[in-house]
């Protein structure tokens, strides 16, 4: 009986979208939280509220990164789900973990605002990534394996996905790396990775990546 129920567990593709669509919407809002408006009663002149509202860079900056991450990480998992022609249990617990790893990000976010100068919050931020790129790899090997996808899913498509996701990840782990140095660079070359894949570039070596 169990396992006939693990036959037909978690089949939908539609509703799968549905709940990730969601748990992507409440984390992307959730991001601007952490962006507060200076307090009124410490300013008291225009100096001093351009002065606030220029302190407020850092936290801009990595709020525009991890929504950037976001909308990376949402396209690249509709684009498996819009390739695949049903779903099954593992499947489905594996996209599960995957949005574990999206509501994760508000947190990672707000620890790297708080301390972007902290080696320590960049790895942690960093870690908060790869984690979301491991699971949907994880997923997208499984779908194809077990033929969960659409019959037009060829060799080609899967060497893509799975080439758009390693090539992502290497750049982001040098972005990292990069905190040996400066936090600010490591943050710096992660955003230009984001922008790539955000602008789609015409480059032909990064638009292979």
């Amino acid at each position: 009986m169990l396992n006939r129920y693990n036959l037909i567990a978690g089949q939908s593709i539609e509703r799968l979208a549905a709940i990730s669509d969601g748990v992507f919407a409440v984390a992307m809002t959730l991001l601007v939280l952490d962006l507060h408006t200076p307090e009124a009663a410490h300013i008291h002149s225009e100096a001093a509220l351009w002065q606030a509202v220029v302190a407020l860079a850092p936290r801009v900056l990595v709020y525009l990164m991890s929504f950037l991450t976001l909308g990376i990480f949402w396209v690249g998992q509709q684009t498996q789900l819009n390739h695949l022609e049903r779903s099954d249990r593992n499947y489905t617990w594996l996209h599960l973990a995957f949005l574990f790893a999206v509501s994760l990000m508000p947190f990672s976010t707000s620890l790297m605002a708080e301390f972007i100068s902290y080696r320590v919050a960049l790895i942690a931020y960093w870690l908060n990534i790869l984690l979301l790129g491991v699971i949907l790899y994880v997923a997208w090997v499984y779908a194809f394996r077990t033929r969960l996808g659409k019959p037009d899913v060829s060799q080609e498509i899967d060497e893509a996905v799975r080439r758009r996701i390693i090539g992502a990840q290497s750049l982001y782990a040098f972005g990292a790396a990069l905190c040996i140095i400066n936090t600010y660079w490591a943050l710096g070359f992660m955003l230009l990775v984001q922008l790539n894949y955000a602008l789609a570039p015409r480059i032909r070596f990064l638009s292979r990546l």
